[in-house]
């Protein structure tokens, strides 16, 4: 092969290379939710074992028990400063607020450019906690649990999909993308262990089904 034809062979291969990282790019979420990363399937399903299997108890639950979205950092509430965990290209306002930037809900998949869009999740609900265990709590740590950061407990989804999820448990409801069903499902226990929660009976047997293949 001639140098010429050599030179141009190792040109088109590179066009190609670029051409194909393109299509890749366009193709690839804008944003990643970062929720925190939950413990390994194998620590899942020994938290699992150990949690208290009990019937829930929905008796005097009000969502105003759990204080949340308290300030977190200067002007920052709990919900701005996961829309900014969250999001790619965030850019707030002189009050926190997020006024541009993309944010990929890996419950269903969709990206958004607007923050209207974009529900924070308490991916173990305030009721659900309350059901298992939480009516015994102080306030303090109601709080805690509702704002927490540090536990993958909090994830900015779609509003909608947020809204159809409710206060359910695994058994009953679970994110539309299979992909992301063994990082839920760690992080739900985690967070159950955690605290101290409880765990009925149908839902220690959903978690137990999904946590075997994680």
């Amino acid at each position: 092969m001639s140098k010429f034809y050599a030179r141009r062979r190792v040109s088109i291969l590179a066009a190609l290379s670029g051409l194909i990282a393109s299509v890749a790019l366009f193709n690839a979420p804008t944003a990643s939710a970062a929720l925190p990363t939950p413990v390994s399937g194998a620590t899942a399903r020994s938290y699992l074992a150990q949690l208290t299997v009990a019937t829930e108890d929905r008796t005097g639950y009000d969502r105003d028990l759990f204080p949340h979205w308290i300030t977190q950092s200067g002007a920052c509430n709990t919900r701005e400063t996961v829309l900014k965990r969250d999001g790619s290209g965030v850019v707030t306002d002189s009050s926190c607020a997020a006024t541009s930037g993309s944010w990929y809900s890996p419950y269903d998949g969709a990206t958004w450019t607007a923050a209207s869009d974009l529900d924070i999740d308490h991916l173990v609900p305030l009721a659900e906690a309350w059901d298992s265990g939480a009516d015994s709590w102080t306030t303090s740590r109601r709080q805690s649990f509702a704002n927490d950061l540090t536990r993958p407990q909090l994830i900015a989804v779609t509003d909608n999909v947020n809204q159809a999820k409710g206060d359910q448990d695994p058994s009953t409801w679970m994110p539309s993308r299979t992909a992301y069903r063994c990082t839920y499902v760690r992080a739900w226990v985690q967070v159950k262990y955690y605290y101290g929660l409880s765990v009925d009976s149908a839902e220690k047997s959903a978690l137990t089904n999904y946590l075997a293949s994680c």
